[in-house]
This record gives structure tokens, C-alpha cells and sequence, in this order.
């Protein structure tokens, strides 16, 4: 407590809206839920749809005219738009935001792979809130906070997952996903698939009459750029009115791609907000649409500065709508700033149920905001942080990273640096800046923590190749670990190494993903961790073609993918401890060992 008293006698020094903002940030306040609006003790259903890499440019509600989202549009027509809602540079810190209502750093997520995605174990998410509460919880579509549980969603409050825990997936058309922890085949487009689990997971929940809370995190229009064609048709030649703010730098091709996942984006939240229509529970469910970064590209954006992996405006404003009819009135235009903090205890409070866990949050509830019930917010500060950067934000102004000041609501380009106006505004907020780094940042980058395997709560630990640590030739099929797997496996002394943790004893079957030649074929391989130790031959041969190039609709930087098959190695036991497990060669009597995507371990 020694840090915040100090802080607290610091910031007494400074005005009183400054103190007001900056309480949060310190932890000093946990925001507890009110009542809410609701008939009766009937409790509300919610739904949450986080887009992937749209910019906030990317909806014509916003203005952009080379495209059209009347069903994302029809939220704000129906329900509240904010006009500055902020998120992260990137996307697993904004999703640990919104999961806790807590700045990422605090959760420990430093990074996008290898590890440093996951969200600490002694986090509470939004899901554990409402389902300490009664809800089902569900979670269909890109994780990004953790795979191997606990971290994985299953050990975070969701009691159904369907989709893929990376950062990327490499391939959106019928590809592998998993249902809660058990690998299994994707039916067609992957949006198309995400939204007919959430349909049949929030149908099951009425059926049980249980409440749901349903989070649908999108994985496009990330990369690669892949759409089914009737989307991408109206887009593969368009003359594009809107353009960049750089004209010259933006890619025509892959805006075109983005712009039709987009549409695809829209017609599935169509389809989502009809089918609730039809089990007439539209009155009796919150919904909201957000994304978790800036455009992926450089694209129209309403003239904004940055885009993703920016904490400039372009790379942190996200189109956010929020609709419940009835109580939040339809076309109801925010002024006051939001963040992805803020959501935890906004659908708590609107919701009626009590948010769990003794962490104090940094976002607050906008309930009063959009319900027009309740005090009017302070100003406060709201801070975006990304690989070292960081900016701040009040309601009027922005003090970017390098300690420019701008006025967001007239210059939300940035064009304009007001320092030298406002004297007392910069040398506060740049302090403000200050104390949250030395609060947030540092050891953030020092992830000691191993990777858990077999946990005994959970049959299935999936070890992919993008969390492995490859010694000598080998290397990944792309600088991108996210969905990469490794290859050039061309000498017995190179090895792949994790650095895990076995929190019991048990007896695990082991499968390998694998691709071969036939004139490849012959390696033995052991898998082993401490005293356990498991070999297996690869006696078949499986050499299929990378796949992706024909789907996607513009060139991508990262790896192309493989139907890896599945070898099974064998049972092994494991005891409990922490250290190396390590998989190597034993015999190769071919070039190569082989091309290795992932082990799955499953609990006897």
C-alpha cells in the first residue's frame, strides 16, 4: 500500500480533476454494480461481438461510403453510438481489457504469442462474473489470452468455446478449431461458422432457461485476407472513393479484401439480430459491437493519425454501439470517452449482477451515460500502451507518446500540436503518463511463466509448434509464430523445447501433427519431461500442399498452412513438477525428421 499512499499524497498537488482521473489508474476505487434497469428480478441476456482489426473508419455509420453495414449501423440507429470509445494497439491486450476491466499490464499480457498473450491466473473475468450469476457463458471465435487451460477459455468462465486460442489463424475456410479443448473440423467461412455456434449456443440457454452471455470475438478482417466470393465480388475492382490519409501507401488489394470481410462481418451480426428477433428476446438483450484495434492497413479512417500497433488515435478509437431497447434510447450519440476497461462494469451494472473478484477495476460504469440515469461521469484519464508507448487521453485532449498535445474533437488527425496553449494541461498529463508507466511497466516484459500441461481439471492440453523453443536448423514456417509450425528439421542433435509446468501426476495419450514425404519417412522421435520418456516412428508418409494462396485475396506475410496428420505417439506418464519437456530425434533416415504442427496430450 506504500505505492498507492504516495501516489495519493503526489497527486493532491495537482487540480481536482486530475486527482478524479487519475484514482482509477492507481486502483484506489473498485467499481461495484447498482441495480438496473430490468422488469421484475428477470435477468438481462448480453451479448458481445469484438471485431478484429477493423478500424473504426470501417462502417458506414461512420461515413465510409465505400461500403455498407445496415445491420452493424442499425445498433446505433436503435441504440447508442460513442463518439471516442478507446481500446489497445493490438489485440490480446485490448481482449484482456475488456475481459477483466483492468489495464493489460496488470494481467501480465505483454505480448500476442509465445506465452506472452496469456492473462494471469488470479485475474476474474467477465465471464466468471456472469456465471456466478446464473448465465451460461459461451465464447465463439479467437481467444487470444491463453490456450493451455487454466488459461484457456474453458478456466475462465466461459462453459463453452468454440474456434482457436492464437493471435491468427491460417486458414478461414473449413479449417481446424477446437470445442472446448477437443480438436475438431470447421464447417465453411469461418465468421459464417462462429455465428451458427453462438445461434445454437444461445438457442440451447433459452431451452434450459438459463440466461446468456455471449462472446463472439471475430477474427477478421485480420489476416490473411480470405472472404467468400459473393462478399468479395461487389470489392474485387471497386473504385474506392474514400482513400488513406497517404494515398500513395495504401495497399487498393487488400482494402478491397478488408472491406468485404466487413460486409460478411455485417451480414452475420444480421443474422444474429434477426435470430434473436425470432425467440423474442431482442427486448430482453443487451448487445454490443466494438473492435480491438485500429485498421490493419492503411485505409480510410476518418482522417485519423495510426493505425494498428499505434497508440495514436487512428490505432486506439474503436467504433462502439450498444443497444437494448427500451432503456438505452435509439440514436443516442455518446460525447463522453469510453474504453474497453469500461465494459466489464457497464454490462454488470445494466445487467444487475455483481461483479466477483476483490481486484479493484480501472474502468467504470457508463450506465448513466447511456441509460441517462445517474450522475454525469468526472473527466478522467484513459491510457493506451503499447510496446513502449504511451498516451493519455481526457476528454478534451490527447498527450500522445512523444508528449505532443492535441484537441481530440477538433484535430483527431493530429495535425495541430497545442502544448505551447496549454502549458498546465501538458506538464500534468505528461506526469500523469509518468506514474502509470512506473506503476504498469516494469518487469512486464519479463514473462517467467512456464506453459501448464495436463492440468487435472481438463482431458485435453494442445502444444503447438508457435510456443516451442527450436535449437539448431530448425525454424518456423513464418516470423509470425501465431499459426506457424516448424520446419528444416535436419539433424538428430536439434531439438524443440517448452519450458512447462505439471501441476499433477497422470497418464496422458500423446498424438503428434505431422507432415512427411514418403522418401522422409523412418524418423524416431521421443517426447520426454524429467524421468517420463515416450518414442514412436513415423511410419507413414503425408505430404500435403500448403494451403491459403487460392483463398486469399491479397498476398499475406504470414505462414500459409498444412491439414497436418495425426501420429499417435504412445501414453506417457507424467509427474508432477516444472522443467524442459523436449521433443528430438532419435534416428532419421531420410533429410529431414519431419514437419511438426502441435502434441496433443489427453488425460486417461
Amino acid at each position: 500500500m506504500k505505492v498507492v499512499v504516495d501516489q495519493v499524497a503526489f497527486w493532491r498537488t495537482v487540480s481536482l480533476w486530475a486527482v478524479a482521473a487519475l484514482r482509477p489508474v492507481c486502483g484506489l476505487i473498485a467499481v461495484l454494480p447498482i441495480a438496473a434497469i430490468c422488469v421484475g428480478n428477470e435477468l438481462r441476456n448480453v451479448v458481445v461481438i469484438l471485431s478484429d482489426d477493423q478500424g473504426w473508419g470501417d462502417l458506414s455509420v461512420n461515413g465510409n461510403v465505400n461500403l455498407s453495414t445496415p445491420n452493424i449501423d442499425s445498433l446505433a440507429t436503435d441504440g447508442a453510438s460513442f463518439g471516442r470509445f478507446y481500446v489497445c494497439p493490438v489485440c490480446a491486450p485490448t481482449r484482456a481489457e475488456f475481459l477483466t476491466g483492468r489495464y493489460h499490464p496488470r494481467g501480465g499480457v505483454s505480448g500476442v504469442s509465445e506465452g506472452a498473450e496469456r492473462l494471469n491466473l488470479d485475474e476474474v473475468t467477465i465471464a466468471d462474473t456472469f456465471r456466478a450469476s446464473g448465465y451460461a457463458t459461451g465464447a465463439f471465435g479467437k481467444w487470444h489470452n491463453g490456450m493451455q487451460y487454466p488459461y484457456h477459455p474453458n478456466g475462465r468462465g466461459f462453459d463453452q468455446f468454440y474456434g482457436f486460442c492464437s493471435g491468427h489463424w491460417g486458414q478461414y475456410f473449413d479449417p481446424m478449431f477446437e470445442r472446448n479443448g477437443r480438436l475438431v473440423r470447421g464447417n465453411g467461412f469461418c465468421i459464417d461458422d462462429f455465428t451458427d455456434q453462438a445461434i445454437a449456443f444461445i438457442e440451447d440457454s433459452l431451452q434450459h432457461d438459463k440466461p446468456f452471455f455471449a462472446y463472439l470475438p471475430y477474427n477478421t478482417p485480420h489476416s490473411p485476407m480470405q472472404v467468400p466470393d459473393r462478399f468479395y465480388r461487389k470489392f474485387s475492382d471497386a473504385d474506392l472513393a474514400l482513400r488513406d490519409r497517404e494515398p500513395d501507401r495504401e495497399d487498393l488489394a487488400h482494402t478491397r479484401a478488408a472491406l468485404a470481410m466487413c460486409e460478411n462481418i455485417d451480414w452475420n451480426v444480421g443474422r444474429l439480430l434477426k435470430k434473436l428477433d425470432e425467440l423474442d428476446v431482442s427486448e430482453n438483450t443487451i448487445v454490443v459491437y466494438f473492435c480491438d484495434n485500429g485498421p490493419n492497413g492503411r485505409r480510410w479512417n476518418g482522417d485519423m493519425k495510426g493505425r494498428k500497433g499505434s497508440t495514436d488515435e487512428g490505432g486506439v478509437r474503436s467504433p462502439t454501439l450498444v443497444r437494448w431497447p427500451g432503456v438505452i434510447s435509439a440514436g443516442k450519440q455518446l460525447s463522453v470517452n469510453g474504453a474497453a476497461i469500461d465494459l466489464l462494469p457497464t454490462l454488470a451494472d445494466l445487467a444487475g449482477v455483481e461483479v466477483v473478484g476483490d481486484k479493484p477495476l480501472d474502468g467504470v460504469s457508463l450506465k448513466a451515460p447511456l441509460t441517462g440515469v445517474g450522475d454525469p461521469l468526472e473527466d478522467r484519464m484513459i491510457f493506451t500502451h503499447w510496446n513502449k508507448k504511451v498516451a493519455v487521453r481526457t476528454e478534451r485532449f490527447l498527450l500522445d507518446n512523444a508528449g505532443l498535445l492535441y484537441e481530440l474533437e477538433s484535430d483527431p488527425g493530429q495535425r495541430s500540436d497545442v502544448s505551447p496553449q496549454h502549458r498546465e494541461t501538458t506538464r500534468q498529463l505528461k506526469a500523469a503518463v509518468r506514474s502509470w508507466r512506473e506503476e504498469m511497466l516494469p518487469g512486464l516484459r519479463n514473462d517467467q511463466r512456464p506453459f501448464v500441461i495436463g492440468h487435472p481439471d481438463y482431458r485435453y492440453t494442445q502444444i503447438p509448434a508457435r510456443d516451442g523453443i527450436p535449437s539448431g536448423a530448425i525454424k518456423r514456417s513464418s516470423r509470425h509464430p501465431n499459426c506457424s509450425y516448424l520446419t528444416n528439421w535436419i539433424d538428430t542433435d536439434d531439438v524443440v523445447t517448452w519450458d512447462v509446468q505439471v501441476p499433477a501426476d497422470g497418464t496422458f495419450d500423446v498424438e503428434i501433427h505431422y507432415a512427411c514425404p514418403v522418401a522422409d519417412v523412418g524418423a524416431t522421435i521421443a517426447l520426454s519431461f524429467g524421468d517420463s520418456r515416450l518414442e514412436g516412428t513415423i511410419t507413414e508418409a503425408h505430404d500435403p500442399p500448403l494451403i491459403g494462396e487460392g483463398q486469399d485475396r491479397a498476398v499475406r506475410k504470414e505462414s500459409y498452412v498444412k491439414d497436418f496428420r495425426s501420429l499417435k505417439l504412445g501414453t506417457i506418464d507424467l509427474k508432477k513438477g516444472a522443467g524442459p519437456l523436449t521433443l528430438r530425434a532419435l534416428e532419421m533416415p531420410g533429410s529431414q525428421v519431419m514437419e511438426f504442427r502441435l502434441i496433443m496430450l489427453t488425460r486417461r
